[in-house]
């Protein structure tokens, strides 16, 4: 499996975990022994493993989370580090979201989620190429 279908398939596992609603499947996702942060539409920035987990437990364990699907994924992998741009629908909203993945104990996990709503009637754009994989310095 290339690097760039193994941070995808992470980012399959998150959005699994979000509309399951997963808690330990969220849990295991996200890394344990980085620093991780987290915005949720309308809210502020979530920094630390506790602060963000908290809130997965409040959308997850509360009322549920939404229906939600990502569509539209796009891998840029960069050593041990990646990124995913995607949209995530729910309902009849568009959002965009970057998802941030780290390796850790040799697997992809989260270290980073923020999504925002696109505006009303703005067209989907084709994202552009993911660069060939190099090491930044």
């Amino acid at each position: 499996m290339s690097e760039s279908a193994a941070v995808l398939a992470a980012n399959t596992t998150f959005y699994r975990a979000f509309a399951a609603p997963d808690m330990a499947a969220m849990d295991e996702l996200w890394a344990s022994s980085l620093p991780v942060t987290c915005v949720h539409p309308g809210w502020d920035t979530l920094a630390g493993r506790d602060q963000v987990m908290e809130s997965w437990r409040g959308i997850l364990l509360g009322a549920g989370p939404p229906p939600i699907r990502c569509c539209n994924e796009t891998a840029y992998v960069h050593g041990d580090l990646a990124y995913v741009m995607c949209h995530e629908v729910i309902a009849r909203n568009q959002l965009v979201a970057i998802n941030v993945f780290a390796r850790e104990d040799g697997a992809w996990k989260m270290i980073h989620h923020q999504a925002s709503p696109m505006a009303p009637g703005v067209e989907r754009q084709e994202p552009p190429a993911a660069p060939t994989s190099r090491r930044l310095h």
